[in-house]
């Protein structure tokens, strides 16, 4: 991969650092402007073939596919598009649709579905607004297919990047086939939960989450005032350790109409590998990162040459870009390191950090980041 050039006129500035480089970046230590040395070298043993399938000079804003109006139609043109289609071989009576989860930030959406797939295709954090597209996840089974898609949590705005995030979360109930509604049992019901039950279909799914953190009369009074919504079903549930998550994806997958399989078996999510990767970076920015800078922090895979990844660190303020590099480096050596473990040995992450000044509130900058 070239090395970087340097940014035209006019430009954001930027910082980098780079994880897995067998030698230490040529830039000063511990200057906010050039960011880190090295951090940690590539795993054990040699890099990985490069695959042709992953290799790409350059990456375009990404995003995960977002869904509306009709979801299944909406994803049969996006495979027609591809030369792809659903998988015509199914059983007698096999069930298949798009269950979405909607509801305030940090009511555990993004955990739940990780928990019903088993593994993460979601970013968590104890951040609100963790969560800012559309992210789908595949539960196949025998005799049923449920396409789950993680939203957004609703909020009141106060950029035009939270209007985009509200307006993501709301158009997943266009033409979905089974809708929930998470609540938490261990936090006060309020005007956001009522909101947001308003806008949801009756025959929607009520989901009583973080049971785990709530005793038995604060979850039966949590359902009771959850009954005034005249929802179809409730559920109460742990996304966190998983207890009732099994009652309620058998009930969710009864709900179900008779349908192809949208996807192949063993495939999880269809967001693209680019998209997950820029995702990863910001959950760990957000986990080492002690200040109030989730709102200010995005990321885009910007060059894409496996094993060698480009990640640009997006910020606000002068002022961020250093909290995001941290001293001598160090929280840009941290990122790199979390974020390599949970990739293939031998990947390469070079960090840049960038400033776009109120960047939530320019469309322009909004589209280049995908959102």
């Amino acid at each position: 991969m070239t090395e970087p050039s340097s940014p035209e006129p006019g430009s954001p500035e930027h910082a980098s650092a780079e994880s897995g480089s067998p030698e230490p970046s040529s830039s000063e230590p511990g200057s906010p402007e050039s960011g880190s040395p090295e951090s940690g070298s590539p795993e054990s043993g040699s890099p990985e073939p490069a695959n042709p399938e992953r290799e790409s000079a350059s990456v375009p804003a990404l995003s995960a596919p977002g869904l509306g109006g009709s979801a299944s139609e909406r994803l049969e043109r996006m495979l027609a598009a591809a030369g792809m289609g659903a998988e015509a071989e199914v059983p007698e009576g096999f069930r298949s649709g798009f269950v979405t989860f909607v509801g305030r930030p940090n009511v555990g959406k993004s955990t739940l579905v990780n928990q019903i797939l088993g593994q993460k295709i979601s970013i968590v954090s104890d951040k609100p607004q963790t969560t800012r597209h559309q992210i789908r996840g595949v539960l196949s089974r025998p005799e049923s297919q449920i396409v789950f898609v993680d939203t957004p949590g609703i909020h009141r705005p106060r950029t035009l990047m939270g209007e985009r995030l509200n307006d993501t979360a709301t158009s997943s109930l266009e033409g979905i086939d089974v809708a929930c509604l998470l609540i938490e049992a261990n936090a006060a019901m309020g005007p956001g939960d009522r909101y947001i039950a308003e806008r949801m279909p009756k025959n929607s799914v009520l989901v009583l989450n973080k049971t785990d953190a709530a005793n038995a009369e604060r979850i039966m009074s949590q359902l009771s005032k959850a009954a005034a919504f005249e929802f179809a079903e409730y559920f109460p549930i742990s996304a966190k350790t998983g207890d009732g998550v099994d009652a309620l994806v058998d009930y969710l997958a009864s709900r179900l109409p008779v349908g192809p399989r949208w996807y192949p078996e063993g495939e999880v999510t269809d967001a693209p590998e680019p998209f997950r990767v820029a995702e990863l970076v910001r959950e760990q920015l957000l986990a080492v990162t002690r200040e109030e800078l989730p709102h200010s922090i995005a990321t885009r895979v910007s060059e894409w040459e496996w094993p060698r990844i480009r990640v640009e660190i997006i910020v606000e303020r002068d002022s961020q870009k250093g909290i995001v590099i941290g001293k001598g480096g160090s929280v840009l050596k941290e990122v790199g390191i979390r974020v390599r473990r949970q990739l293939p040995p031998g990947a390469f992450i070079e960090l840049h950090v960038t400033v776009d000044k109120d960047w939530q509130s320019k469309a322009q900058s909004l589209e280049r980041l995908g959102y």
